[in-house]
């Protein structure tokens, strides 16, 4: 039997959410670790072939996630360049997260 997920939006991103599974979402702005957060902004649910599909969101659906810690992503280079200056500079960026366990999905 397959496992129960739900689809979740979290900023402008959504994401698959199973229990027990970990990712890293945007930065949650004053979060601490060991604390959890409920989304209530659940797109979709599956349950084997128990299917939900919000209108636009599941109504009384919701995703609980414990943070885990913040953390930054993978570095992201670019270069800036002009050749009539003779202009190089080549910089990167490393975006902060956050990263979450899903604890429970209430349907």
């Amino acid at each position: 039997k397959p496992a129960m997920y739900a689809i979740v939006r979290l900023g402008n991103h959504q994401f698959r959410a199973e229990k027990g599974e970990t990712f890293a979402v945007d930065s949650i702005p004053d979060s601490k670790p060991g604390t959890t957060m409920d989304v209530t902004d659940v797109l979709f649910t599956a349950n084997g072939a128990d299917v939900k599909v919000g209108t636009p969101t599941v109504k009384g659906a919701k995703v609980v996630l414990e943070i885990i810690r913040d953390q930054k992503g993978k570095k992201v280079r670019f270069t800036k360049f002009d050749r009539t200056d003779n202009y190089r500079r080549k910089l990167g960026h490393r975006q902060t997260q956050t990263l979450v366990r899903v604890k429970d999905i209430v349907v």
